[in-house]
């Protein structure tokens, strides 16, 4: 496996876009059916209302209570399904964002290390450069002796 994990993260990335797009559509469903449960309840109480105000068509009330309560029995199940679909579903993207976060960490990481390694070896190769300029001045003028780190007043740049 490389070091480079991006193309894995952007995988894991559409994944968790895909899982919130499936997560959104349910909870729309959802709402769709709440909808649908209100206005029923309200063509209840205006049903209920007429058939009051008019007893000549209280007849025809219990009818109507049959539909309306396979209709709100109904409604009631798909409800109780989408339920279930949603936990479901934010299960399925609390998954899919732990994996994605996972490797995302796990980038940061080697990211990290790798930036690490990298100034190890240039301040490896600064030391060394000083380090040679030390000994040709030295090999030019034997008779310096190394700066002093009491002296303030250092003419070296």
């Amino acid at each position: 496996m490389g070091k480079d994990l991006h193309s894995l993260i952007r995988l894991r990335d559409y994944e968790v876009d895909e899982c919130r797009r499936k997560l959104g559509e349910l909870l729309r469903v959802e709402e769709a059916l709440l909808e649908a449960r209100a206005a029923l309840e309200e063509d209840y109480r205006r049903e209920e209302t007429f058939a009051r105000e008019h007893p000549e068509f209280g007849q025809t009330m219990g009818a109507y209570l049959t539909r309306y309560n396979d209709q709100k029995d109904q409604l009631t199940q798909k409800l109780m399904a989408i339920a279930q679909a949603i936990e479901v579903a934010r299960e399925v993207l609390a998954n899919a964002y732990k994996e994605l976060k996972t490797v995302v960490l796990t980038q940061e990481n080697r990211d990290r290390q790798a930036r690490e390694e990298r100034d190890r070896k240039e301040q490896l190769f600064l030391d060394e450069l000083a380090q040679e300029r030390y000994r040709r001045r030295q090999r030019k003028d034997p008779s310096s002796s190394p700066p002093s780190s009491s002296s303030s007043s250092s003419t070296d740049p």
